[in-house]
């Protein structure tokens, strides 16, 4: 019984239902099986990952996991290029993932827009991992910080990378939705090479595309423009469904050689990189603010009379020669059919004026931006393992991370600048770094009957999280926008890219954070019955300060069919550098309007005013940002009756002082309070407070604050940051049972029953965090979720038929509690069949959701467009089919 093994020799194959399957996840020991564990440890063989329908490794884990959950991500920002999964209903960064056993790198992108329960979530990005690469999957679900360090608190998932030194595959598949779109196609290779007798290099490489699905259905205010005879209007105005995913290319290698008997080397490495585009909200030509929202203005002449007075609203006008005033109307009368098209006469005068100009001119019919990027992500790791004097067991490795993104935005203005405007932008990117040095030792002792293994070692982590300035137009504060003797507070557009404005040089920038840990994991056979199993950890964070967690494990078998087990752990989870220091801006849906939200650190500039708001005029004292920290058990039983076996566990997980992104507050009330205590200006609580434009122009011209600290901002009507604003308890139960049958003669039918119950109910929530967003936590997910899966094996023929169901849910529609879905259970159906043309070549032909079930439609669908529930577990496309040819070899 030993922890380490020459690298060329680790081969365990598939595993089997009637053989014991060696797992290296959750325990130290080397000859451990799932069976075994004293916590429980899923197996997901590369084979169940690869015949299925779809291509990305989330979507293939939501159907093989049942308390791991991931859903289309439309119009979503950044979290559209890199979904955010959770695991046990908690945030994507609690879940640790390991490639091969060793810790895998952040994501660089950060969940702005995740639903509730994925806000403010950095978690890493899985789909980079090509699907044929993977041996096995070992998903342990339990607390595991003591013997993994920080985000191990949902539980462990570990890729196993194949390691054959012969054979290999080739897969080709073309699949469509039910619908017609959504056309996707792959191609894959798998092949072992041996490195003479003593090693082996398996190389593994995807290429794959998808196209855009809609979903979606006209929007009511786009409808009503186009009855009103906007003939420009888009049909449907916005899209949702998936995004265009192209250029997708995963490559993996994966190398191992035996130095000597008794030492080995060992490395493997990753590149990935796509390109993603989807879609954003509507523009609406007659009330977008800062772009074509104007004044209340007479409706003959445009200039601005108030509405009290006979005024109606306008398209908004700017006057380019900047330094005169009154060369313009202050507005187009909106006096056409039920006022939302622009008056012709006015809209004339505009046109022909070269110092006049309103958007309606570029875009009449309103515009929906296209938002994307350009993602790369690569990784190397490499180190030494065996045995040290015939006794010790050691791994010492090193290991490199790098995870990028470029965004870009399209058909899109930065209003400020006018006729001038690109309609194409670089906003800038993100980029996440991560060094990872471990040494772990292990030694076997024999006490009596008793079998001790002792194990202890260290890990280095450092990480760099990176925002890279984008081009000059995303994020300039045009003349339009710009404060001058005529127009002191600018003239009402809106500054940036719209949708999705630049990072500025003020946002740009590195910071970093490292995090050093010690640990021990003694884990003991008493007796041929019991196994205990005890680990302590100690971790000290650049930022954060320090922590030691634990954990206390015990499996008893009551015989050689039943087994008892269960664990008592601590756990932990310190902010990321990206959490920590990020400066963004997005657009949201509130309150009928799309409005721009920002996020920032509490120490900015921004931060410092929003910081001191909060505390003068709440009880919630000055917020911080802090370490999360969680307390949780499992207890469960598992039985092994040859042809069946099944467990049965049920966790409980308390979790302190989330890390999370706060719910919005008033960015102008904010700008106020703090005008009037600077005695920059005097704000009149009981009245509008202005525009953040108009009042970041006061504050600068007071010289109260430097306005290069607060570009981008001049357009947010709120703030978000990150904070420590609620606890969670998480508990439910995981029932998984597998069997296998022998129905037909010759052919072997094998079974899987596998559910989840889990439940959230936050805590000791303050006031940054909005009831919608405690509903979101609580409820949706749903709280059962399972799947019934069958496969048989006859000859040449083999067959898959999957059930899956997942309970209802609750969304709050655009995030927006007074738009909510109570959404109905649904259950699908996957099915595939295969057969074996000559030796070594299947063809197969399939279906995901056989039976086309869509989610519970949208009561609100005319608000935004969206025809169905969009965070619907499974998706919203309904039913897709696929062909597939593979040859092994």
């Amino acid at each position: 019984m030993t922890a380490a093994t020459p690298a060329f020799a680790q081969d365990a194959g598939s595993p089997e239902v009637d053989a014991p399957a060696i797992i290296v996840t959750g325990t130290r020991q080397s000859d451990r099986s799932a069976a075994d564990t004293v916590a429980p440890v899923d197996i997901v063989s590369g084979a169940e990952l690869t015949n299925q329908a779809d291509n990305d490794i989330g979507n293939l884990l939501r159907v093989s996991v049942p308390s791991f959950n991931v859903n289309t991500q439309p119009i979503s920002d950044a979290a559209t290029l890199v979904r955010p999964a959770n695991l046990r209903g908690l945030s994507p960064d609690n879940t640790l993932v390991l490639v091969n056993g060793k810790r895998m790198h952040r994501a660089s992108v950060i969940a702005f827009l995740g639903g509730g329960i994925s806000d403010g979530s950095q978690g890493p990005d899985v789909s980079t991992i090509p699907s044929i690469a993977i041996k096995q999957l070992e998903v342990l679900r339990d607390g595991a910080s003591s013997q993994y360090g920080s985000d191990a608190i949902a539980g462990v998932l570990n890729f196993i990378i194949k390691d054959d030194a012969e054979g290999g595959s080739i897969s080709g598949k073309w699949g469509s939705t039910y619908e017609g779109d959504g056309d996707n196609y792959q191609i894959a290779a798998n092949i072992g090479l041996p490195m003479g007798d003593m090693g082996f290099l398996n190389l593994s490489a995807e290429y794959q595309e998808s196209d855009a699905t809609s979903r979606s259905v006209q929007r009511d205010d786009a409808a009503a423009l186009i009855a009103a005879g906007n003939t420009a209007v888009a049909d449907p105005a916005q899209i949702w469904g998936q995004p265009n995913v192209n250029d997708d290319i995963k490559l993996f290698a994966n190398f191992g050689l035996d130095l000597s008997d008794n030492i080995s080397f060992y490395a493997f490495g990753n590149y990935a990189e796509r390109n993603v585009d989807g879609g954003f909200f509507f523009r609406n030509p007659t009330n977008r603010g800062g772009v074509y929202a104007g004044p209340f203005v007479d409706p003959t002449t445009g200039q601005p009379l108030a509405e009290a007075d006979g005024g109606v609203a306008s398209v908004l006008v700017g006057d380019l020669s900047i330094d005169t005033a009154g060369d313009c109307p202050a507005g187009i009368p909106l006096t056409g059919t039920d006022g939302l098209i622009p008056d012709p006469t006015v809209l004339a005068s505009v046109t022909a004026d070269a110092n006049c100009f309103s958007f309606v001119e570029l875009f009449p019919g309103g515009f929906t931006p296209r938002f994307g990027g350009d993602l790369q992500d690569y990784s190397f790791a490499a180190g030494l393992r065996g045995q040290l004097l015939d006794a010790i067991d050691f791994d010492l490795s090193y290991r490199y991370g790098k995870n990028e993104v470029d965004f870009f935005i399209r058909n899109t203005i930065n209003a400020s600048l006018g006729p001038n405007t690109p309609t194409e932008f670089n906003p800038g990117g993100y980029a996440q770094e991560e060094n990872v040095f471990n040494l772990d030792l292990g030694y076997e002792l024999q006490l009596g009957e008793a079998t001790v293994y002792i194990a202890a070692g260290g890990e280095y982590r450092d990480e760099k999280f990176t925002i890279t300035a984008g081009d000059p137009a995303s994020f300039a504060l045009g003349p339009l926008a710009t404060p001058s003797a005529v127009f002191p507070t600018g003239q009402g557009f809106s500054s940036s890219s719209n949708g999705f404005g630049g990072f500025g040089n003020n946002a740009a920038g590195s910071s970093k954070e490292d995090n050093k840990a010690a640990y021990l994991d003694i884990e003991a056979d008493l007796t041929q019955a019991l196994t205990v199993q005890a680990a302590v950890r100690h971790e000290d964070t650049k930022s954060f300060g320090s922590t030691t967690t634990w954990k206390l494990g015990a499996l008893y078998k009551v015989s050689d069919a039943f087994r008892v087990r269960g664990t008592y752990s601590t756990g932990f989870h310190a902010p990321t550098a990206g959490q920590a220091n990020v400066i963004n801006v997005t657009t949201q849906f509130s309150n009928g309007q799309l409005q721009d939200e920002g996020t920032f650190p509490l120490f900015s500039p921004a931060g410092l005013i929003v910081s001191d708001f909060i505390e003068d005029t709440t009880n919630l004292g000055r917020p911080t940002l802090g370490p999360e920290e969680s307390d949780s058990f499992t207890l469960g039983i598992a039985g092994d009756f040859g042809d069946i076996t099944f467990t049965l566990d049920y966790f409980n997980i308390k979790l302190e002082d989330r890390i999370s992104r706060s719910s919005t507050i008033d960015f102008t009330a904010a700008l106020c309070y703090f005008g009037n205590r600077e005695g920059a200006f005097t704000c009149d609580f009981n009245k509008p407070f202005g525009t953040t434009s108009e009042l970041l122009a006061l504050l600068g011209t007071a010289g109260t604050i430097d306005r290069n600290d607060f570009t981008g901002f001049e357009d947010l009507t709120s703030f978000a940051f990150f904070n420590n604003a609620f606890d969670t308890r998480t508990q439910g139960l995981d029932f998984v049972a597998n069997g296998r049958f022998f129905l037909t003669e010759g052919g072997t039918t094998r079974a899987t029953l596998a559910i989840n119950y889990t439940k959230t109910d936050v805590k000791n929530a303050d006031q940054t965090i909005s009831d919608t967003r405690i509903r979101q936590l609580e409820e949706n997910l749903p709280n059962w979720k399972g799947f019934l899966n069958l496969t048989h094996e006859q000859g040449r023929f083999r067959g898959l038929l999957r059930a899956n169901y997942y309970g209802s849910f609750w969304e709050a529609h655009l995030d927006d509690g007074t738009l909510p879905i109570n959404a109905k259970s649904r259950v699908t159906f996957d099915a595939e069949l295969g057969y074996e043309v000559i030796d070594g070549l299947e063809i197969a032909a399939g279906a995901q959701n056989l039976f086309d079930t869509y989610p519970t439609r949208n009561p609100w669908a005319g608000v935004a467009g969206a025809e169905y529930a969009v965070t619907s577990p499974f998706g919203f496309n309904g039913g897709s089919y696929y062909l597939r040819a593979r040859f092994q070899f």
